[in-house]
Parts: C-alpha cells; structure tokens; sequence
C-alpha cells in the first residue's frame, strides 16, 4: 500500500549537493586552517620535552633561565623571559591544557581571524600581560602591598596568557552574540582564579585578556566593538546564569589550592592532609572535664574548629554555596523570579559570614606569623574590599537585570515548597537537638542546654563560615555525633531537590488560544498556504498588541516552534515576527520560525537570525491548467483510467459525509495504522482529527460499486475572506484500489478547483528536499549544514519514504518554493532539533522507537 502521511512531505528527487567528509578529509580541512594553533601545540610539547617538564615540575635552572618574575625579568634584567614564559608549560599538568587551549581556543581564534593576526594577538597579548604584570607585582612589593609581596617571588612559565589573550583579541570579529558571550564568560573564569587562586599567572591572564580586548578594536579598526551592545531577555539570561555558574566553582579552587594568598580562600585550611583524633585534642586541651573558657587558647581553638569541621557529612556540607548557585543559575538560564532570590541569597550569606569566615582563615591557616603582620589599616581595607566585591557586584547584576527573570511558578506551588523545606528544617533540628540534650554530658568541651542548641543551628551552616564562632562543641556519643553529620547536608538536599521542582512548575505564560478570533484573522489576512495549520490540536495562537495579527506555535522543551508563516496583513510581517519573539524572550522559550516562505527571509537577516531551507513547497497554478503534452502525460493517464473504470470523486466536508463512508474512511486509516510499526508523525503532518474542520474539504474517489478507494483533504487559503487556493494534507488509500489512484484523485482536485475559480494548489511542503536545479544551472557549494541535512534525507528514506513521496509530486509539474527554518541562537540548534523531532513524534512507544532504529539501520 502507498501512502504519503498527513501534509504529505518528503526528500527531492535530486542529486545531494555533497557527500559527508572522511576523518581524514575532516582533519586535513582542519589542519590547513589553524596551523599556528596546531604549530604551538607541537612546540608546547618539544619545549616540554627540551626542558624536562613533561615528566614533572620545572627545575629550578629551567625556571630561573626561561620564567617571568620579578626576579628574573625585573631584578635579573632577563627580558626575553616575558616571550619565553608563553612557550613552555610549567608541568604536565599544564602541557596537557595549553596543548588542549592552542587547539580549541586558540584555533577558534585563527578561524576568526586568519593566521597571521592570531600570531600578532597571542604575541603582543600574551608579551603585554606577562611584563605589566610582572612590573605591578614589582611596584607593590616594593610598596608592600600583601598580594605582591606575596608572589614576588613566582616565577612563572604560562602559555594560557597569550591564548586568552587572542581569543579576546578575536571576539572583536565575532557578531554580538559571540562576542558577547565568550568575553563575559573568560573573563568571569579568570576573575575567579584571581580572587580564589591569586597565582601570579591568573593576574597575567587578566592583564593579557584586558590587552586582547583593546587589541581587537585596532585590529578590525572599528572601536564600535569595545561598547556593550544591548541583549535580548533570553541573552540576558545567558550571560547572567552563566556568571553565577562560573563564580560558583571559586571555592572549589581555593580548596584544591589551599592558597593564602587570596581573600577568598576560606575554610580551604579546614580539611588538614591527616584527620585529628578528638582523645589527642582532649590531652592536649585539658581532658575530659575541660570547659570552653578554659581552652580558649589559640591553639586549642584551632584545634577545635579543625576537629569540628571533619567528617563526610561537614565537607559535604561546605559545597551547599557551591550547589546552590549552580541551581540559581539554572533557573536563571529559565528567567526565573526564585533563581534570582536564591542566588542573591546566597551572595548575602557571603557577605553577611564575610567577618567569621576571616576568622576561619586566620585561625587555622597555616601560615607564618609573619605574614599576616603586613595588615595595616590600608592593606586591611584593600582585603575587605576584595572580599565584599564579588557578591556585591553579582547582588547588583541581580537586581539591575531583575526584569529579566519575572518567570513565577504557581501560588500553589510556592506554598508546597515552603512547607516542605520548613518541615524538614523542624524535624531535622528537632531530631538533633533531642539527642544531643539527651547526651549532654557526652559533649566536650562541657556543654550546656544552651550551647547544643546553638550548635544545632550551626549544623545546617557550610563550615568555613562558623567553625570557629563560639560555643565550639563536640558530640561524644555516636547517635548525636552521626546526626551532627547528617542533618545539614539532608537537609540542604530536600531543598535543592523542592527548588528544582518548583523552578520546573510554570504559572500560564501565554494568552489562551481563541479559536474563533485565530479563524477570523485567517480568513482576512490570510497565512500563506500553509496558515491553516495555525488551527490545528495542539497549538497556541499568540495575538499582536494591536490584535490584528497572530502566530501559532507550540512550546517544547523551551522551544517555541511556530506553525508556517504570520497571520498578518502584508507588510506587517516584519513587525509581528518581532513582537512575537520578544514575546518568546520574555518568556524564557527560544523562537523558531518553521517552514516559513521566503519572502519572510529578509526580515530575519535584519535581526542577525540564522535560517536554513528546511524542505520545497510543490505549488501549482489552477488558472489555465489543462493537462496538456507530454510532462502532464501520466497524470492523464491516470486520470482517463479512472474515468473508464467508472471512478467517480466526491468534494465534500466530513460532517456532510454518510455513517458508512465515516466507517470506511476510519478503516483505511486505521489498516494503514496497522500495517506500519513506526510512529505516526503529527506537527505539519495532519491526521483523522485535523479532516474534522469544517473549514477543511475532503476529496473522495468511490469506485464503480460505490466502495471507497482513496481520500484526501484540502486545507483552505484565504484572502480578503475569500478562498483563493487549497493544499493538502490527508492522503490515504484502501488496499487494492486502481493503481493511480492518487494521481487520478490530485487530477480531478485540480479541475475542479480550476472551475471554481481558485488560484493555487498546494502539495504542501517536502522536508529535508532541494528543488530540480533548473537547465544550466550549477549546485551551490555544499556547506556542513546541506551535508547533515542530505545525510538525514537519506537516512529516514527507509522509513518514510520522503524521497518518493517529493517524486510522487514533481509528476504534477509543479512551481517549487523553498520553506526555511529561522532561529536566533545556533548554539541552540541541537535542543531545536530535539523539540521539532518530538513534535514531529510526539508519543513513541518503546515497540515503535525499536521498530524505527530497525528500519533507519536496515
């Protein structure tokens, strides 16, 4: 049986335009477009090799020959190390990411902006950082600033400088959206190693990346690339999101490093290389009947908030801040309003245990005294300052971009969640309380009613903020020592996993669809051939401010896939296209604008939107058609077939058909159903429901004994209230009907929308298929996106027969008109293909997923 589902689409009958590349192929095109990054991976690994740092830390003689630092390029007069520093890794460790940078980073930077400006970018970014760092770290050590003094004596060899120095450089060629992007994201990184690092080469970076920023605008001559340029709601969202995420890991840092040269360092002393044994800290501290005023000494207390911050459940504990805005950021990444509250939250408890987590540091950091001696009133300001700058400066990009996250789950919802997280909090506290009340005498130092109280409420604060806040106690019986473990980080998991339910809870977003008020706006302006879809189940209509035009679309996954053109007067497509993607935008959903016609494609260029032909539109034109010569010779045929074997056709609407032809209509669809295990495919592809419409017509063809053979149905398109043209959709056929069924059914559609007066039948759309070229006219270059799209062509052929469907139409003669996809984001491609794959199936059962790989693999 043939069958062409729903909106009949399919593959062209055409030779593809390429073929996909080989590995080889793949990696010689690559090669041959970065050399200079591929030539500085190689030379990172021969200088690796040369002077002993692939197989470990750079010696001493390595270091003081071919490394920046004060004492050698400043004290030592060894200029040339500010070059050499960018050319040879430090340690393995090193190697491996600056080999993986030149490659990626580096290579993304040559492909931006060709080969010999990339050499200039990495060269002078990465010269500039290295010799204005090292000189501030000159300058301040003479002055005796704390950090300068600190790393004075660094020396360091980093080819990262020069890589991000160049990828900076590059995003000055790069539109908006790129550039946009990965400025505020590098930057971000490397702020975050400055502030929780504070390695001389994290300060080289930024100066190079600073130097990059700078050095693009003279390089592309264009100082327009320097202003920040104006973001959409969803952008924003991006960029925000991904500001916070990046913060997050900080702590991270400073707890790998354990680096007391950065304010942000907290609590990384807390985690000593060799647990503490609470009867060592006793004999050390007074015994067993010691009290806290009486080992309030610095030793002891230290000892104390070591012994406290230990066990599973405290390190555990400490990454909550961690956990917690990366969950902002990805409500955020959404625009919701709970995110924004959570991550300012949490940039709050920063500042507000700023005080205690200096504290923590001082006390239990295991540094000379000498070290912290350098504090003088100024220098103690330029640390405090250091310290409340990063969540201030993300408190105040929460609030100034606060219109951009107005996405609020329902009341419901919120009432649910609070209840949750204030009951575990009750039953929690409760639990340990109870217990360590009733092993009071158990605690050491001796404890009080008062203190476990205290000290349960401490239980469910990270440890780097309140170790050494008084009461410090310790539990001595196993109940209420694992219950000291357990209940912060329970805790903290019942909240993060009610945010993420409640974050994934949405209120109504868009206004409800209004059936009747869509129908009329179809009726006057239109929508193209293929605007009747906007009806369909399973669409939302969005209305214009004015109220006279509107989209259909449906949301998945976040992805807004509209439904053919805007529904609009002519010459108000423009505007619409607009508004409805600000719409999408304020909505935290990606627009897309699917199997829209081309005279829309002028529109998206304007808004810097990606677009692609996504399929041929197969249009033939009624006035004048009569089926005449040779190209129209198998459609007559089957035509004049019919008409021997006494086929007769019927144009009607389903509610003016007869029970028994309703009966016979529901058999071949649902034998056709049947006889195929794949899924059926919705979306443009319309089924049993979609003939319903009263506004949608069905042609029959009923054979000589009156037994159904064939039906189709023919969506209406309007002008000015009227009906100008007609494109189907539904096509079934019964088992052993005439053969040309079709062909002879199409046919006398055609006429007999010729004799009322129509302009135009629609084939509707052909995915994935590229129109006949025309005599002489020549492929255009295959790009990677014509490949893949001629590669999925290929592959669901077995399945659906789309390439023999768009043959089946090209007997009809017909005029081809592209259909494309446009989007604004092509870093959102892959979650764009998801959504339009699922509204394409969107139920697949387990059988038909196995029966469908079956057939793509066969």
């Amino acid at each position: 049986m043939t069958e062409a589902p729903g909106a009949a689409e399919g593959t062209g009958d055409t030779e593809p335009s390429g073929r996909l590349r080989s590995t080889t192929e793949a990696l010689g095109g690559f090669i041959r477009r970065v050399p200079f990054s591929i030539a500085l991976a190689v030379l990172l690994i021969v200088t690796a090799l040369t002077t002993g740092t692939f197989f470990g830390v750079a010696s001493e003689s390595t270091a003081t020959t071919w490394a920046a630092g004060v004492i050698t390029t400043v004290d030592g007069g060894q200029w040339w190390t500010v070059a050499t520093a960018l050319v040879i890794p430090y340690d393995p460790f090193q190697l491996v990411f600056g080999v993986l940078a030149a490659l990626v980073l580096l290579g993304i930077a040559e492909r931006r902006m060709g080969t010999w400006r990339t050499i200039v970018a990495f060269l002078v970014t990465g010269v500039l950082g290295v010799a204005i760092g090292t000189w501030l770290q000159w300058v301040g050590s003479l002055a005796g600033e704390w950090w300068a003094t600190g790393t004075a004596a660094d020396l360091t060899l980093d080819p990262l400088a020069g890589i991000v120095g160049a990828l900076i450089t590059s995003t000055a060629f790069m539109g908006r959206l790129w550039r946009r992007r990965i400025r505020v994201v590098t930057v971000a990184f490397i702020l975050v190693f400055v502030l929780y690092d504070g390695d001389s080469s994290n300060a080289y970076r930024l100066v190079a990346a600073i130097a990059g920023y700078l050095l693009g605008a003279v390089l592309t001559r264009d100082a327009s690339t320097l202003s920040v340029k104006r973001s959409s709601h969803g952008e924003t969202r991006t960029l925000v999101a991904a500001v916070v995420a990046v913060t997050a890991v900080g702590p991270i840092v400073a707890l790998v490093n354990r680096s007391e040269l950065t304010p942000f360092a907290f609590g990384s002393y807390l985690y000593a290389d060799e647990p503490l044994e609470l009867a060592d800290v006793m004999a050390k501290c007074g015994g067993e009947a010691a009290t806290a005023a009486a080992i309030a000494t610095e030793a002891c207390t230290t000892q104390l908030a070591l012994l406290s911050a230990q066990g599973l459940g405290m390190f555990l504990l400490s990454f909550v801040p961690v956990l917690l805005l990366l969950l902002a950021a990805w409500g955020l990444r959404h625009g919701r309003r709970f995110a924004r509250w959570l991550a300012i939250g949490v940039n709050a408890a920063i500042l507000l245990f700023a005080r205690t987590a200096l504290d923590v540091t001082v006390t239990t950091a295991d540094v000379d005294d000498g070290t912290w001696t350098v504090f003088d009133l100024g220098e103690l300001l330029v640390w405090v300052l250091a310290v409340v700058a990063l969540p201030i400066g993300i408190i105040v990009m929460l609030i100034v971009t606060r219109r951009h996250f107005q996405i609020r789950a329902p009341r419901g919802a919120f009432a649910r969640f609070a209840g949750i997280v204030g009951g575990a909090f009750a039953i929690l506290a409760g639990i340990h309380l109870v217990a360590g009340l009733a092993t009071l005498r158990e605690y050491w130092p001796a404890a009080t009613g008062w203190d476990v109280l205290l000290d349960t409420l401490k239980r469910f604060v990270p440890p780097h903020f309140l170790a050494v806040v008084d009461p410090i106690v310790l539990p001595g019986h196993d109940l209420a020592s694992f219950l000291a473990q357990a209940v912060g980080p329970v805790f903290w998991a019942v909240f993060i996993a009610a945010a993420i339910r409640l974050m994934s809870r949405t209120g109504t977003a868009a206004k409800t669809a209004d059936d009747a008020r869509l129908r009329e706006l179809l009726h006057r302006n239109g929508g193209g051939t293929l605007g009747f879809m906007a009806t369909w189940p399973g669409n939302t209509a969005w209305f214009s401010d004015d109220g006279d035009s509107a989209v259909a679309y449906r949301v998945i996954n976040g992805v807004a896939i509209t439904m053919s053109d805007p529904i609009c007067a002519a010459g108000d497509g423009g505007r619409v296209i607009r508004e409805f993607a600000a719409f999408c935008d304020a909505n935290s959903w990606v627009p897309v604008f699917y199997s829209v016609h081309s005279q829309y494609l002028p529109v998206f260029d304007e808004l810097e939107w990606e677009h692609l032909s996504v399929g041929e539109e197969t249009l033939v034109r009624t006035k004048g058609l009569d089926l005449a010569g040779k190209p129209w010779q198998k459609v007559r045929q089957a035509l004049n077939r019919g008409i021997k074997e006494g086929m007769t056709t019927v144009w009607t609407s389903w509610d003016e058909l007869p029970l028994a032809t309703v009966a016979q209509i529901n058999a071949i669809s649902e034998e056709w159903i049947a006889e195929k295990e794949l899924p059926e495919m919705g979306f443009t592809l319309g089924g049993m429901e979609e003939l319903k419409d009263p506004e949608v017509r069905l042609m029959l063809a009923v054979g000589p004994e009156g037994r159904l053979q064939a039906v189709t149905s023919w969506l209406p398109v309007y002008r000015d209230g009227a009906v100008i043209g007609w494109t189907i959709d539904f096509m079934r056929r019964a088992d052993g009907s005439m053969n040309g069924v079709m062909e002879f059914l199409i046919a006398s559609a055609a006429l007999h929308m010729k004799e009322e007066g129509a302009e135009v039948l629609s084939l509707s759309g052909a995915p994935l298929a590229t129109k006949p070229l025309a005599p002489g006219e020549t492929p255009p270059e295959p790009t990677v996106m014509t490949r893949l799209l001629d590669f999925l062509a290929t592959t669901l052929e077995p399945a659906y027969g789309f390439s023999s469907l768009f043959r089946f139409k090209a007997k009809f003669n017909p005029e081809y008109e592209t259909i494309s996809m446009a989007y604004p984001d092509p870093l959102a491609l892959p979650v764009i293909g998801l959504a339009i794959g699922k509204a394409y199936l969107p139920d697949v059962s387990p059988a038909e997923a196995v029966a469908l790989v079956k057939t793509l693999t066969k």
